[in-house]
């Protein structure tokens, strides 16, 4: 997997995923120049949050960089047809403009920006869950077979052929006695780290039920509100509850999904696809306390988000007997861990 470092310091890879500008919008609604294609320096500075210095100190030390992926300044007749075309108004006697894909570019050069690390982070998981896609090819499934059963043999041989003859030529061997210790010492260290390397891969390759899947929050992330409302429905019935409606939409007077847990009590839930960075408000949570709890009686109401709670939200839940699904909760209840809640 392509680490933060390393995406910050090789442009080969920073070039191999320069393609998901989609990203730019899952972090951060990136807004746009009338031409629906570019933005100015000033914009791309507040998207991440930094002094435009910041952006035009990042520009000096990468332009050649930046240039290939869509920054260019406009002058002269080319700047004033833009302004005719674009219906921008600029008194300055040149523009500069980055693409969608140079300001991706800037958040995998930009180290100081809690948004850039942001879309760091999401760019690493998309490329983690592609990378990891499990692929039905039967070729590749027997030579990763041939490959393990090639390992496993190499390690029994030592450990039951060459191993032995080492023994048998220091026991009847005077004059190169040190020499073949020496050498029997060399094939033992291959075979324990050839047995440690077959365990190592064992662990990597075999599910992991104490962590989640690596990239499900990328996942989740891409979905729209209705996705997402979908999606927890669907852990819902995974968990065993049943009569599980989706209500969200208008009129749906607070309350996205509704259904019994399978012991039959009421549920209510409120679901928030937030950009990671946001947080779900006090204010948010009283809204839902009471559609949840007047409106519907509700006996479960759960408040479901992609982004953390405040420490006011958290103390206005658990008075209201919400239970807050924060990012990292929902990140464990999508990998099977279930809600202790709906038990």
């Amino acid at each position: 997997m392509i680490n933060e470092a390393a995406l910050l310091e090789s442009k080969a890879l920073r070039d191999s995923v320069l393609e998901r500008t989609e990203v730019l919008d899952r972090v951060k609604a990136l807004s746009l120049l009338p031409d629906g294609m570019h933005v100015t320096t000033a914009m791309v500075a507040a998207y991440f949050q930094v002094g435009v210095k910041t952006i035009r100190s990042l520009v000096v030390d990468h332009r050649a960089e930046l240039e290939t992926n869509g920054y260019r300044v406009l002058t002269g007749t080319e700047l004033s047809s833009f302004k005719e075309l674009s219906g921008i108004q600029s008194h300055t006697a040149s523009l500069a403009l980055f693409s969608r894909r140079a300001v991706l570019n800037v958040a995998m050069l930009l180290r100081d920006s809690k948004v850039a690390r942001q879309v760091r982070t999401y760019l690493l998981d998309m490329e983690y869950m592609a990378r990891t896609q499990p692929v039905d090819n039967p070729v590749h499934r027997d030579a990763d077979s041939l490959d393990d059963r090639i390992d496993q043999r190499i390690t029994h041989i030592l450990g039951k052929t060459v191993v032995p003859m080492f023994n048998a030529l220091i026991e009847t061997s005077g004059e190169h006695r040190r020499e073949l210790i020496a050498l029997r010492a060399g094939v033992q260290t291959v075979e324990r780290k050839l047995r440690q390397h077959h365990a190592r891969l064992q662990r990597l390759e075999g599910p992991r039920e104490d962590r989640p899947l690596a990239g499900v929050m990328a996942s989740i992330d891409a979905m729209n509100g209705r996705e997402f409302e979908e999606y927890v429905a669907e852990l819902l019935r995974r968990d065993g509850c049943t009569c599980v409606v989706l209500r969200g939409g208008r009129g749906d007077r607070g309350i996205d999904i509704t259904g019994r847990t399978a012991d039959g009590r009421h549920v209510a839930v409120q679901c928030k696809r937030f950009a990671p960075y946001l947080s779900v408000t006090s204010p948010d949570v009283q809204k839902f306390v009471g559609a949840a709890k007047v409106l519907h009686t509700s006996e479960v109401a759960l408040f479901v988000a992609t982004c953390p709670f405040t420490p006011d939200a958290v103390t206005v839940a658990t008075d209201g007997g919400v239970t807050a699904v924060h990012r990292g909760l929902l990140e464990e209840w999508s990998a099977g861990a279930a809600l202790a809640v709906l038990a």
